[in-house]
């Protein structure tokens, strides 16, 4: 068994996005069967890979890529859940890819199209459709602009909902994809894998992108994904102990709030304490007797007594 693994970001990356006619190849196929639609020619905006990510939160591994007609598409390949809301991070990186279109000078409806496209290897929508468009809808699912002037679109691809016993000739094209996807470290040791290589077109342009890798090459990407991903966890961990530090000193601020208040309730106690000592010091001066001032402050004598005290 090879070590290649397509759902390593690193490997992702590489296969998709190096600045090569076969990579572009690829993504063209990729991106045809997943947006389900033609694209005859892709621009990859940020083929680099990140060097130097020990410091980063989330180092972005992603795919940015501009269609002929200007539509960028941000593709991401998700493995691990992590502890940032997934659905609202994407929504974030959608509205920010959308907003950061320059429009100076242009109507809005001069706006390209964006789409988000994200690979998840974990269940987030709760339906049995692998893949999933998301668009600005209301309650009732009306659109709130006609859809062929819809110019956000989020996609996801739940590649967990995938059944994997499915025979091939059931498989639809995004079934077949995600499969390679899930099973390409088999390479040909697995039945489906072996009849894909040897019949698909799409496959076969995908497994000779996987080979072009070294055994070292890959050993070198796994290194580096398990590196990502420690320092993410770290992050993770290091945003936490921050959380609960933030939550320890609140909760001393209310501590000490309720220590100033009762000390605050104890001095408006005593200061009407002595408010009404002087009342009585001054009904006894004027002659009045214990009795009297017990009856009209309706205290015992000896609570009146304490008072004197």
């Amino acid at each position: 068994m090879r070590s290649a693994n397509l759902l390593n970001d690193f490997a992702f990356k590489y296969v998709f996005g190096e600045d090569c006619k076969e990579a572009n190849d690829a993504l063209k196929s990729l991106l045809t069967v997943f947006l389900e639609r033609k694209v005859n020619k892709v621009v990859v905006k940020n083929s680099e890979i990140v060097k130097d990510y020990s410091k980063m939160k989330s180092p972005r591994l992603d795919l940015l890529v501009e269609f002929d007609d200007r539509t960028m598409v941000d593709l991401e390949m998700q493995l691990r859940q992590t502890k940032d809301n997934l659905p609202i991070r994407f929504s974030y990186y959608l509205a920010r890819l959308h907003g950061s279109q320059e429009l100076e000078g242009k109507y809005y409806g001069e706006l390209k199209e964006t789409i988000v496209l994200v690979f998840f290897n974990v269940n987030l929508i709760d339906n049995h459709r692998m893949c999933n468009t998301f668009t600005l809808r209301n309650e009732e699912g009306l659109s709130f602009v006609e859809e062929s002037q819809d110019r956000m679109k989020l996609r996801t691809v739940e590649m967990a909902k995938l059944d994997l016993n499915k025979p091939l000739k059931d498989m639809n094209e995004q079934e077949k994809m995600i499969y390679y996807f899930l099973n390409c470290h088999k390479g040909m040791d697995d039945s489906k894998i072996k009849v894909m290589i040897e019949s698909d077109g799409v496959i076969q342009m995908l497994e000779k992108r996987v080979e072009t890798i070294s055994d070292d090459g890959w050993k070198k990407i796994i290194e580096d994904f398990r590196k990502l991903h420690e320092n993410e966890e770290r992050m993770e961990r290091q945003l936490e102990l921050e959380e609960a530090q933030k939550q320890v000193e609140e909760a001393h601020r209310q501590v000490e709030e309720a220590h100033k208040q009762v000390e605050d309730a104890n001095k408006q106690v005593e200061q009407k304490n002595q408010e009404i000592k002087q009342m009585i010091q001054l009904m006894l001066t004027n002659g009045m007797s214990l009795e009297f001032i017990s009856k009209s402050l309706s205290k015992s004598e000896d609570e009146i007594r304490d008072l004197l005290r």
